[in-house]
């Protein structure tokens, strides 16, 4: 049997197992928090570091939702022997992303930042448990991918789950370059210690509602688009399935496999090229500037 071979399996309804309720439940929570940022930043538009401060509990709610949910559709791929490893990974997860929600809200309801914030011993102390609790996810995340490595799935959505969670633990990681002290903070302490942007202040002009920087680097952008191959190749298998009813070329497994890769290979030059242009300084309004 050759690894492009259609393997029909049974697979569990989605998200009906025990792991995946903590998930699902912090899901729920992340769209009431969106739905209460997003009103609060209409009624009560607090400006911190040059911008309205209910706009990052409001992203970060969004995104952390989206987690939730592609968390437990993956769980559904452990066979049943690796359930209880999945019900621990579900649980920290779950566990983690609460406490870095509640940090980022609480701050912005005393009117100050989260990130990157040592001006205070109880600044410093929430910096560091949030920071804490994301490298717990991301390691959490790397188990689930070795727990994940052999799915039982067809060769084209072992590909994209494979794909995705590498991708996706890149982009992650990409979060831990930003937790480095820039040139000017070394220079003169002011209570800050790490940024976003590259080679220009945090405060600077950025894309409406996301916040990238239209002046500098800005390592939100791969950090973004690499967390983001969680859903995107997972959902190009889907895709690419439902397409094989009217496109018969798609009905063959190895044709999706050898999309999939394509796709997946380009996903990972995308990823690397927007990491080294946010280090070299371009802002993503650029995307020519890094050959320049």
């Amino acid at each position: 049997m050759t690894v492009l071979d259609h393997r029909p399996t049974a697979t569990p309804a989605p998200f009906t197992r025990p792991a995946n309720r903590p998930l699902l439940a912090l899901a729920a929570l992340m769209a009431v928090t969106a739905v209460v940022t997003a009103v609060l930043a209409v009624v009560d538009p607090v400006q911190i570091v040059g911008r309205n401060g209910w706009l990052k509990p409001l992203k970060f709610a969004i995104s952390i939702g989206i987690y939730a949910v592609t968390i437990a559709w993956l769980l559904d791929r452990l066979p049943e022997r690796r359930q209880r490893a999945g019900r621990i990974v579900a649980g920290v997860i779950t566990a983690a992303l609460v406490v870095e929600i509640v940090i980022i809200t609480g701050a912005v309801a005393a009117g100050t930042t989260s990130h990157f914030n040592v001006s205070s011993p109880l600044a410093t102390t929430l910096w560091a448990t949030m920071g804490t609790a994301i490298a717990v996810v991301w390691l959490v995340t790397l188990v689930l991918a070795a727990l994940l490595w052999r799915s039982p799935d067809d060769a084209a959505r072992q590909l994209a789950i494979r794909a995705g969670l590498v991708l996706g633990l890149a982009g992650m990681a990409v979060a831990f370059l930003m937790t480095t002290p820039t040139p000017e903070q070394l220079d003169g302490f002011a209570g800050v210690a790490g940024a976003h942007a590259v080679g220009v202040p945090d405060d600077g002009p950025g894309l409406p509602l996301l916040g990238w920087s239209t002046t500098g680097g800005d390592l939100r952008v791969p950090h973004f688009v690499g967390m983001h191959a969680l859903q995107a190749l997972p959902l190009l298998t889907l895709a690419l399935e439902a397409l094989a009813r009217r496109l018969p070329a798609l009905a063959d497994p190895g044709t999706r496999f050898r999309v999939v890769a394509v796709v997946s290979g380009g996903y990972a030059a995308l990823l690397a090229l927007l990491t080294l242009q946010a280090l070299a300084g371009i802002p993503v309004t650029e995307p020519l500037g890094f050959l320049g």
